[in-house]
């Protein structure tokens, strides 16, 4: 939620959803209310030893990164914001 609220701040983000279903939890960003999610956060618990708990994935459902740790999957948004603030 840390990032979600500096990212509206810059102007990115200005909606977002959280989806539970059996097998996963979502966090969806979205820059307007009605577009398709920009980013992901999928929480898998069944992958976490295969491929691991998290999953970032893309405004077109692409997988950007995977990892069980949150913090690194979240490293790309973060640069980004990084850019959009030093601009």
């Amino acid at each position: 939620m840390n990032l979600y609220g500096r990212m509206v701040s810059a102007g990115q983000w200005r909606d977002y959803s959280i989806d539970f279903e059996s097998r996963e939890a979502r966090f969806s960003a979205f820059r307007r209310a009605a577009d398709r999610p920009e980013i992901s956060i999928v929480k898998r618990p069944d992958l976490a030893r295969k491929q691991g708990l998290y999953a970032l994935l893309g405004e077109a459902g692409q997988t950007l990164k995977r990892g069980s740790d949150l913090k690194s999957l979240m490293a790309p948004l973060e640069r980004r914001l990084m850019k959009l603030v030093e601009a």
